[in-house]
């Protein structure tokens, strides 16, 4: 499980976190709580007809909000009302974008609703290894470039399609990556997802990971966009590498001490996969693949290593 409210205060008891097992929402029952963040909440939860399992994701703004007693999701003061309903409403908006997402590597949003003051995203769940417990706790010497070029075009396929609809991932990482039976990969949690083309005024907080947030997202002014995402595949792709994610974004932009891939790996795997992962780790967002379709060509050579 993520860690829970990382930055959270002591204002609102810890037990009020997360929904009791066994509480009822709209046609589903909770039963535990599968991870927490600074945006939402996620639950595995079964639906009440035919005792199906979903995951239900539950916007909980943690700086903007706290659940009462009773369940209800309220700002925690006059000054964040605003910025809470901004973000509830953008929460429904891209739960509706979502719901239209039919693609295998996408995690499928089944439903939405709203209750307790809040909105609830009802998605499908699935069995697999996420991608980051498996590379700290089984693949710790790397995995191989035949693993890398099955996981990753089939992400790219499916951000590709989140960019077509109007919307940037901004969270991609090891720990949001679903690896299913046969290595089929799933990438899970919008919640940190912004409208693009990009718009300032809509933007209702950050969520920074460091080692896979490029550094457009660090900054009030940072252009973000297709280049953003590509970035943290990037870094996600070498941490698949070496088993460690990269040094945050604002280390490497002030002095870079992240050795290239063509250098660190160059006896082991394939030239032009590591010049494409050097391509998107580069700081400087201008001077990174811009769309999906430039960077996936880039991966798309059968080109394979002898030293696998």
């Amino acid at each position: 499980m993520q860690k829970l409210w990382p930055n959270s205060s002591d204002k609102y008891p810890k037990e009020l976190y997360f929904l009791k097992s066994g509480t009822i929402l709209d046609q589903y029952m909770i039963e535990r709580p599968l991870a927490g963040g600074g945006f939402s909440s996620v639950y595995l939860a079964r639906q009440l007809a035919d005792q199906h399992q979903v995951a239900i994701k539950e916007y909980l703004p943690r700086r903007l909000a706290h659940r009462t007693p009773e369940n209800h999701v309220m700002p925690n003061s006059e000054e964040t009302r605003s910025m809470f309903l901004r973000g509830r409403r953008l929460f429904l908006e891209e739960a509706k974008v979502l719901t239209k997402f039919k693609h295998r590597n996408i995690v499928e949003v089944l439903n939405f609703f709203q209750a307790n003051s809040t909105v609830y995203l009802v998605m499908t769940f699935e069995y697999g290894k996420i991608l980051g417990d498996y590379l700290l706790k089984e693949k710790k010497g790397g995995v191989s470039d035949q693993f890398l070029r099955m996981v990753f075009p089939a992400l790219l396929d499916g951000l590709r399609t989140i960019h077509e609809n109007g919307l940037l991932h901004l969270d991609i990482k090891p720990q949001n990556i679903l690896i299913r039976s046969g290595g089929d990969p799933l990438l899970l949690d919008f919640g940190a997802s912004q409208p693009y083309p990009y718009e300032e005024h809509a933007r209702i907080g950050k969520v920074l990971t460091n080692g896979f947030s490029p550094i457009e997202q660090y900054q009030d002014d940072g252009a973000i966009g297709p280049w953003s995402d590509i970035y943290a595949i990037g870094a996600t792709m070498r941490m698949c590498l070496d088993g460690i994610a990269p040094p945050a974004a604002p280390i490497r932009a002030e002095r870079d001490n992240l050795i290239p891939a063509v250098k660190a790996f160059k006896r082991r795997y394939p030239q032009d996969l590591l010049q494409a992962i050097d391509l998107a780790l580069i700081v400087d967002p201008s001077q990174r693949p811009q769309s999906i379709e430039e960077f996936s060509r880039l991966l798309s050579t059968e080109t394979r290593s002898t030293d696998s």
